[in-house]
């Protein structure tokens, strides 16, 4: 095995494509029982991060440990395509829709964008070593793919789930549109936070509810951090349970809040109150009470609802149904109007009162001027909020309501279902599951539509009166899908309402214009991505198999895994998948953000050219990615030096198994020697661990029981204690032959425990492996070690191991004093009682090997010296080690101080068994 892994890595890339090694894995094991990934599509647009690199190893290392089990596991990456990022690249160079471009032109312009991406990223993904089907990916604008997403949309829609409405949605006034929850961050914002004062419109009336009699008007007050919406209010809600106060304030006059909230307004207006009377919420309902609207002359109600609470303001909640959820809850349940004069381009219609023609951006001014000049305006303060924002712009969202079309998730039962889908679900971590369950639980209606030119046609007809979709919309959606993907986009785009219904419909009905939310896109994946790429694994009623795991990062519960999993249940009544695993975040070794500022961002690209892909996998491999997963060029580097230690200790297998042929050479498991059954065992019950942690997918375990298997089990025990008999015996006796069985048995076992991990490193080991090695190592199952009943052998492998563990620690202490230098230059001697001397003695002469020593003897408790040391072992018992220089010469080939070197006159400077290993018959080994 060679070094300069980055350099070398290159070469396997280039023979895997030459020789297809994807197709010919997929042949070697077409037969077995399937095993279906679905890919979690990144977007197409700018190069790979680290955090690519971490979910496409992982996922890589999911589907070769399922090859490992048996399966047969295809591994379909997948591009999401459409979208306003690409769209945004495209209008730098060409300008909006319009300037310099048609909308068919742009949408083409568009295509040639993210195909170019996708060539970019392919090519970094490739260079992790990540086996997939590269030639023949999903896109999420492959026209039988867009095809497939309307017949999902066909499915939904005759589920019933499919609605419209004129909801508040979050809209973007830079992209122009509606977003999805997903496509919303929440950012801290300054905003103002005002108190306003609705006068009632019958002071008299009002008062006397209060059972009280006043003069002057009185102000019903209301707080908001969102004046721009004031403009659209259509009531005042209170809560019909709670205690409404009068209140006389010495500044700001006659006012009515909630009771428990007057000392804390009296506080933030710096004024003194007195309660007068209170009553009810639900008084103030039911007795009509109406109040003037403060910006344009128009009365407004008073209403109830659950959603007004103490939390904070005063009790009495400002209600514009076109611009806020609770608001367009409550309006519907009193009836109110869902209308705002503020219009898609972010500006207000001119004739409204205060705020006309002016942007939402900039109305703050002039309605706190307004407000205070006719003393509506209480209190006016800046407050630092947790506001949403657009994940593209970060710029500020509002809640806007416009006609849109939705996935209910009540309509036809579709919440109920998806929560008994997530039960059913296997989730990796396991707080997976609650988190995704209270998103389901708590989320609005899914907006579907977009006002966007690049994505899949929301190919719907709308009645021009009713405003309902077409009532065989379903099967009009089929017919679009097929001419779809037989023609592209532009069949529908380039369309009119006559090329689809009949002449006597056409007339009533319009053809929607919006696209399908890219989260659509990519949440139809578990349908699509095997009918654009692999359709013969489909049903007989056309649809996919069950994918057995989806894997992306923990912000995909309110992305990808949520809609894939809305689209699936609302298309089949089932979950998209079986299982779900979930990783963290990359962030640097002081748990801070990736950022070009903070110059801690490690690029993946840079880290293949340098220390090589197979390094970086290894770190994924050791992270726990439940959490955050920390890197740096600190931590690289002492991976690099874990995977040296791995890698050495392969080529430590692989040299002393040169010339070696398993056909001829190989020695029975009955008639190996004892240490070389023993070490054959501990290897099966590593690969037993390590497989149980693939199947929990505890990658990191993995990883660790491996490195410390190398370090110590392997690296620090059984080939050190080896390496006398493999250098000193007969090339062809049997105690040289059962060495190289045993490291035969474990190199092939270990080759597949790193194949997911360490995939270069793998199939190199593999080609330099004795035997027909023909077949990729990416299509093997787990090596089937001999099964070995060590109860036979009568050795106490673990007392032998603590015991070595106390000789090695005197003899640390002899060389620390100088008396000797190598354990090989000391004779030892073990005392202990008889039943435990009795178990140690079981390696007889051969002893001395097992501690790597001169010479090796047990003795009677009764006669240790006073100098001995005391050992106690892990299982309580104590031992008393001594140990002193040899006085004997070295052997100049085995180099033990022994007796016998020199015995023979024609060979002075060897021991006797080393002459006989290279002139007799050869010594004879049983155990060690």
């Amino acid at each position: 095995m060679q070094a300069n892994l980055a350099k070398r890595e290159p070469s396997f890339l280039a023979k895997w494509q030459g020789e297809d090694l994807y197709a010919r894995v997929m042949s070697a094991t077409a037969g077995a029982t399937p095993y279906y990934f679905v890919d979690g599509p990144p977007y197409a647009n700018g190069d790979i991060h680290i955090g690519h690199a971490v979910n496409k190893v992982l996922k890589d290392i999911v589907v070769k440990s399922a090859r490992l089990n048996g399966h047969h596991a295809p591994f379909v990456p997948g591009w999401d395509c459409h979208g306003l990022p690409i769209e945004l690249q495209v209008e730098k160079k060409f300008g909006k829709v319009g300037e310099k471009l048609d909308a068919a032109a742009f949408r083409a312009e568009c295509r040639q964008y993210a195909l170019e991406q996708i060539d970019r990223q392919r090519v970094d993904f490739q260079r992790l070593g990540i086996l997939a089907d590269w030639h023949k990916p999903y896109l999420t604008m492959q026209p039988a793919y867009e095809a497939e997403q309307l017949r999902v949309l066909a499915r939904i829609a005759d589920n019933g789930h499919v609605v419209r409405g004129f909801k508040p949605v979050h809209w973007c006034l830079d992209c122009g549109s509606s977003l999805a929850e997903a496509e919303v961050e929440y950012q801290d914002k300054q905003s103002a936070a005002i108190d306003v004062g609705f006068e009632a419109a019958d002071p008299v009336a009002l008062a006397r509810l209060f059972n009280v009699e006043v003069e002057g008007p009185i102000r019903l007050v209301i707080w908001t951090t969102t004046p721009w919406t004031l403009p659209a209010n259509q009531a005042i809600a209170v809560n019909a349970d709670l205690d409404y106060a009068l209140v006389r304030f010495a500044n700001a006059g006659l006012l009515v809040l909630a009771a428990e909230l007057v000392d804390d307004a009296a506080r933030r207006y710096g004024d003194s109150a007195s309660v007068l009377g209170t009553v009810k919420g639900l008084e103030l309902r039911r007795h009509a009470i109406h109040a003037r609207h403060p910006l344009k002359p128009a009365t407004v109600p008073v209403i109830s609802g659950e959603h007004v609470t103490l939390e904070a303001g005063t009790g009495l909640v400002h209600t514009a149904p076109a611009h806020g959820v609770d608001d367009y809850l409550v309006g519907k349940q009193n009836h109110l109007p869902v209308s705002s004069p503020l219009t898609s381009s972010g500006k207000f219609s001119d004739e409204e009162p205060v705020v006309g023609g002016l942007h939402v951006r900039k109305v703050d001014e002039p309605i706190l001027a307004a407000l205070r000049e006719t003393g509506a305006l209480v209190r006016h303060a800046v407050i630092t909020h947790s506001y949403p924002h657009c994940w593209r712009h970060k710029t500020p969202l509002i809640f806007r309501a416009t006609p849109q079309w939705f996935v209910s998730m009540e309509a036809a039962g579709l919440r109920a279902a998806a929560l008994e889908a997530i039960d059913a679900t296997r989730w990796i971590p396991a707080w997976g599951r609650e988190r995704i369950r209270g998103m389901i639980a708590d989320r609005p209606d899914w907006c579907i539509s977009r006002q966007r030119t690049w994505g899949v046609p929301l190919a719907l007809f709308v009645h021009k009166v009713t405003q309902e979709k077409h009532p065989r919309t379903g099967d009009l959606l089929r017919v679009v899908a097929d001419k779809v993907q037989a023609e592209g986009l532009e069949a529908w785009f380039g369309s009119q309402v006559y090329d689809w219904l009949p002449h006597s419909e056409a007339d009533d009905y319009d053809k929607c214009t919006d696209t399908l939310d890219v989260w659509f896109d990519s949440g139809s994946a578990h349908q699509c991505s095997f009918v654009s790429t692999n359709p013969g694994v489909l049903d007989e009623h056309g649809l996919a198999p069950l994918a057995d795991m989806y894997l992306e990062g923990s912000d995909q519960h309110r992305g990808w895994f949520h809609s894939s999993l809305l689209t699936c249940v609302a298309m089949r009544q089932r979950s998209p998948y079986k299982a779900v695993l979930t990783h963290g975040f990359t962030v640097d070794e002081q748990g801070r953000k990736m950022s070009k500022s903070l110059g801690n961002v490690v690029a993946p690209q840079q880290v293949t050219k340098t220390l090589g892909a197979d390094v970086l996998r290894l770190w994924v491999s050791a992270s726990d990615y439940s959490g955050e997963i920390a890197i740096s060029d600190n931590l690289l580097k002492r991976m690099a030096d874990a995977y040296r230690r791995i890698r050495n200790t392969a080529r430590y297998l692989l040299g002393n198994l040169d010339g070696f042929d398993p056909a001829t050479d190989a020695v029975a498991p009955g008639e190996m020697l004892l240490i070389d059954r023993w070490a054959v065992s501990q290897a099966a019950q590593l690969q037993a661990e390590i497989r149980q942690a693939y199947a929990d997918a505890q990658f990191h375990l993995v990883y660790q029981k491996l490195h410390n298997y190398c370090v110590t089990d392997l690296g620090g025990l059984y080939l050190d204690v080896l390496k006398d008999r493999l250098y000193t015996t007969a090339a062809k006796s049997l105690a040289r032959r059962s060495a190289q069985t045993a490291l035969l048995h474990i190199a092939e076992a270990m080759v597949r425990w790193i194949t997911p991990v360490l995939s270069f490193t793998a199939d190199e080991i593999w080609q330099l492996l004795p035997g027909d090695r023909s077949a990729s190592v990416f299509a093997q199952r787990w090596y089937e070690l001999p099964k070995l009943n060590l109860a036979e052998d009568g050795v106490d492998w673990p007392l032998l191991v603590a015991t070595r563990v106390a000789v090695k620690k005197t003899l640390e202490d002899l060389r620390a004093a100088g008396t000797i230098g190598s354990g090989l230059n000391a004779e030892v001697s073990i005392y202990a009682d008889t039943d435990l001397a009795s178990a140690l003695g079981a390696p007889g002469e051969e002893l001395r090997f097992w501690f790597i020593t001169s010479g090796a003897r047990l003795a009677p408790l009764s006669a240790k010296p006073t100098d001995a040391s005391e050992h106690e072992l892990s299982s309580g018992e104590k031992i008393w080690v001594h140990a002193n220089a040899s006085q004997n010469a070295r052997c100049e080939r085995c180099w033990h101080q022994v007796a016998d070197v020199g015995a023979s006159a024609a060979y002075p400077g060897l021991c006797g068994r080393c002459v006989s290993n290279v002139h007799g018959a050869g010594e004879a080994r049983r155990v060690i």
